[in-house]
């Protein structure tokens, strides 16, 4: 299975490159798959490329989807004998 995360575009860097926001973490990744990328912009990002750019309102959702997979993971499971 292949996960790919909306990122922001927080720096255009020189050779089709980027640094991205994930949730407070920043990666480069290539913009060579996808044009007209601008600062702000949000990208799907996989295995260190951006593979197409995103909606603002459909990053925010999909953003809040996974903080809730993360939070519904940190609470304690119930086991019943």
């Amino acid at each position: 299975m292949c996960l790919a995360i909306p990122a922001k575009v927080i720096e255009l860097l020189p050779d089709d490159m980027a640094r991205v926001d994930l949730d407070g973490v920043t990666k480069e990744v290539s913009l060579g798959l996808v044009e007209d990328v601008a600062l702000g912009d949000y990208v799907i990002v996989h295995v260190g490329f951006a593979l197409s750019k995103l909606d603002p309102e459909e990053a925010a959702i999909t953003l809040a989807l996974f903080a809730e997979i993360f939070e519904s993971l940190r609470e304690p499971v119930a086991v019943t004998p």
